[in-house]
């Protein structure tokens, strides 16, 4: 039972630190992927509840043109959002 405490946490010692970056990495991605499929769920979300009064197999001209607004201006706001949200995280690091 020892000598397999000891070999795991010999190797694992070593062997972890290498793949922390990698890891770190894949879950950066896993986590921007999620973002962006929220943002899209949301995005759809609002802007079919506001745009599309009956559902149809077809969208009219004014349904066309009210969703690529609504998202032209969900995107603006997420966008504008990010920054900001960006630019405090940066400098309440620089404050540490």
């Amino acid at each position: 039972m020892d000598g397999f405490g000891s070999d795991f946490s010999a190797g694992g010692a070593g062997g972890g630190k290498m793949d922390t970056g990698t890891i770190m990495e894949q879950v950066k991605v896993q986590i921007a992927v999620a973002n962006a499929q929220e943002l899209l769920q949301r995005m759809t979300d609002k802007c079919f509840k506001k745009c599309i009064g009956k559902p149809g197999s077809t969208l009219d001209n004014s349904e066309q043109k009210c969703i690529a607004m609504c998202m032209d201006r969900y995107m603006d706001a997420w966008n504008t959002v990010s920054r900001t949200y960006n630019s405090r995280l940066q400098r309440e690091r620089a404050r540490m």
